[in-house]
């Protein structure tokens, strides 16, 4: 029979660079699986758990862990070791009590960051999509592959503030001129600043935006931008 599914491994010299494994250390790595995120931009959470938290020595302990419920992503239990953690997301380890969550952080799309308890089911959630589903009632699509029904008229780009596990919406920011706001990727990712134009695009230019962060201004594209609020971020999303 032909072979079925995608390959669970993958080549450490093919891993994303902010992986920062070590690339000599053994032939291959975790690959993630198929889920919430893309492998371009997410981490497995054996890979989480062995080389960025340190909290399994090898992949033996990282899949005890995972079957006896010690781990959970943003409030729910994982048990494949390739399941991917990608932005936003809050890893929590039950046998120490700590949370952490993954935000873009000095040029790097993803790093983890120690948060309280308090925020453990809170998460920033970027709107890609939008349709009209029925009279008065749309549909959004979030950037980590959730959807959700509403009468509420939010905008694309707009950020939702979510409980979890139990879905619920907590808060709005709109991203518009004067929200604060934080890069996700390139060389600006984790930099947050304040929105001071927002430029439309065109078929071959897409939508820009003007982004003041201290004494400097840069034009980024608004895909790369995520609204975390309007004078300070609603959550933790720096060290």
């Amino acid at each position: 029979m032909a072979k079925k599914g995608g390959d669970k491994r993958l080549k450490r010299q093919l891993a994303p660079r902010f992986w920062q494994v070590k690339r000599k250390a053994a032939r291959f790595i975790l690959n993630t699986m198929p889920g919430p995120h893309t492998r371009r931009f997410s981490y497995p959470i054996g890979v989480v758990l062995r080389d960025l938290l340190h909290v399994c020595s090898d992949i033996r302990e990282v899949k005890k862990s995972l079957n006896n419920g010690l781990i959970s992503v943003d409030g729910k239990m994982i048990h494949h070791p390739n399941f991917p953690v990608g932005l936003m997301d809050t890893v929590e380890i039950k046998p120490s009590n700590e949370f952490y969550r993954f935000v873009p952080s000095n040029g790097h799309p993803l790093l983890p960051i120690k948060i309280s308890a308090n925020e453990k089911n809170l998460k920033l959630e970027k709107i890609k999509s939008k349709v009209s589903s029925k009279k008065n009632v749309y549909q959004y699509s979030l950037h980590d592959g959730r959807t959700f029904l509403s009468e509420e008229s939010y905008n694309v780009n707009d950020t939702c503030l979510i409980e979890l596990p139990k879905f619920g919406i907590k808060n709005h920011v709109q991203l518009k001129e004067g929200c604060s706001v934080i890069v996700t990727r390139g060389e600006n990712a984790g930099n947050i600043g304040k929105v001071e134009e927002i430029k439309s695009g065109s078929f071959s230019l897409p939508k820009r935006i003007l982004v003041s962060m201290g004494e400097k201004t840069v034009e980024l594209p608004i895909d790369i931008v995520m609204a975390i609020g309007t004078d300070t971020s609603l959550i933790q999303v720096s060290k």
